[in-house]
């Protein structure tokens, strides 16, 4: 969720100063990528990995606070990359670039199985575990409510502004296989959604493309990795956490929201020519949630040689809930460009996130390198539809894609991107054997239908069938999800029984 800040109240001055200070900040970026200060070097990538605790009865467990005290002497993981979250059953990992060159997919894994295990460990001993899955399906509406948001500071100012600009408490209205209506008085809800977010360091130049191929693989990367089918004991969408996302962090009262006035969670409007048409669509239409300034003049920072922080910027940024996010970053003293694919959810497993990457990195890498690329031949609201049927429907929905009409996803991966997905894997320069054992998981589940949302369906309509209640057959389910997730199998061979 960011840098922590200090709580403070907020008047007419300080959003007025702040406006011109994002506007100096974009002045200043624009100094940076027309003076090409953002040489990449070779191919970075990072990832970030929220996670949920839960108890011995697998409820969630509100103890990150001590499961964090308890990792701060850890010599696995360091206590800088793991970090609480806005609930307080969540935590985040931090994992540090790297190239995936050769085996790079492969020291992802083994430090995710490495990590997952550590924490495992030292939260034994406060009476929780952790578990990779888009959203807990034991949850219930007594768990997210502002009591059970971690103690940070941001997240309570966070939540504060968020209720004073929407006016009212918030409104969940999800129809699915079923229907959930129920109300909020705080953003806790939006702690329900844990995801994993993959990060390509880019040039200016390079930046618009890799976004523009990213929202247009959005719907086939929901629709293989679909995980979250539940939420307060109801069965949902495929991958519930995006309209849940965007319902939970919504500022616009009823009125603002019948006038079609954007959220703050969008999968936006158009393709893009430059990473500058988001950062100017998220200062024209996104109010400042945190007004913070800090006391640098970025514009003549930038214009010195120097780098600038671009503070407004970013924590301005943070509050804009793109599903494939532009980020500033520094890292040793220089200036860098960053696409943060956000789509999908946690879980199942460390081989299953990895493999949802390699399909990632490699399919944005092969359409950016065509001469004709899709956002040439695919209509930007065409894009956007492919990637709300997904979060319905998930493995199961129907997608249009250039050059082969409409056709089941699983038709469409299998026979068409998969193999787009290995060429870009090639021109990465990642290994044969990590590739093929990789996408395999992805082909797989194509072939079976499986992915976390399915297994997790499955499981709970056989235990119902059995005589289980729903809540009785959640809690069961969740407590073999747990189980088979610690082997680290790819959750297309986990059994329902």
């Amino acid at each position: 969720m960011g840098e922590r800040v200090e709580r403070r109240v907020f008047g007419y001055a300080d959003r007025r100063h702040y406006r011109s200070r994002l506007r100096q900040c974009l002045d200043a970026l624009r100094v940076l990528t027309d003076g090409d200060r953002f040489a990449v070097e070779r191919t970075l990538t990072g990832m970030e990995l929220e996670l949920n605790l839960v108890t011995d009865e697998c409820e969630p467990a509100m103890r990150n606070d001590e499961v964090l005290s308890y990792l701060a002497d850890s010599t696995i993981v360091d206590k800088t990359q793991i970090t609480d979250e806005l609930g307080r059953f969540n935590l985040e990992f931090n994992l540090e670039p790297r190239p995936i060159t050769g085996d790079g997919l492969n020291n992802y894994e083994r430090q995710l199985c490495a990590w997952m295990h550590e924490v495992d460990e030292r939260a034994r001993k406060a009476h929780a575990g952790p578990v990779l899955i888009g959203i807990l399906p034991t949850l219930r509406p007594e768990h997210t409510n502002e009591d059970s948001l971690s103690p940070g500071e941001r997240y309570h100012l966070l939540n504060q502004q968020i209720l004073a600009a929407r006016g009212e408490e918030f409104d969940l209205d999800i129809n699915g296989v079923e229907s959930l209506r129920t109300f909020a008085d705080s953003i806790a809800p939006e702690a329900a959604n844990t995801s994993v977010q993959f990060h390509l360091q880019l040039t200016p130049r390079q930046f618009p493309h890799y976004w523009n191929a990213s929202q247009a693989v959005a719907g086939v990367q929901l629709a293989a990795g679909a995980n979250s089918p539940y939420m307060y004991g109801s069965q949902l969408w495929a991958e519930t956490r995006i309209i849940l996302f965007e319902q939970a962090t919504d500022t616009r009262p009823s009125e603002m929201r019948a006038q079609g006035v954007r959220p703050r969670t969008f999968f936006g409007e158009r393709w893009i020519d430059s990473v500058m048409d988001l950062f100017e669509e998220n200062l024209r239409y996104f109010p400042s949630l945190l007004p913070l300034c800090g006391k640098e003049n970025p514009v003549e920072v930038a214009r010195s040689g120097a780098t600038p922080q671009l503070a407004e910027l970013r924590l301005h940024n943070g509050t804009v809930y793109r599903w494939n996010r532009p980020v500033y970053d520094i890292a040793d003293g220089r200036p860098h460009l960053r696409v943060e694919n956000r789509v999908l959810p946690a879980g199942p497993t460390p081989v299953d996130i990895c493999a949802n990457m390699a399909f990632y990195l490699g399919l944005v890498k092969a359409l950016t390198s065509q001469d004709n690329p899709v956002w040439k031949r695919l209509p930007f609201a065409v894009a956007e539809h492919n990637f709300n049927s997904a979060a319905r429907h998930g493995i199961t929905t129907h997608q249009t894609w250039p050059g082969v009409g409409e056709l089941p996803a699983r038709v469409l991966i299998a026979e068409h991107l998969l193999p787009l997905a290995e060429t870009g894997l090639d021109a990465l320069g990642v290994e044969t054997s990590i590739r093929d054992r990789l996408l395999s998981v992805i082909a797989e589940r194509c072939r079976t239908g499986i992915n976390g949302a399915t297994w997790q369906i499955g499981c709970v309509q056989r235990m119902e069938a059995d005589g289980l209640s729903r809540p009785a057959a959640l809690r069961e389910m969740l407590r073999r999800y747990v189980r088979y997730s610690q082997v680290n199998k790819p959750v297309h061979e986990w059994p329902l029984a």
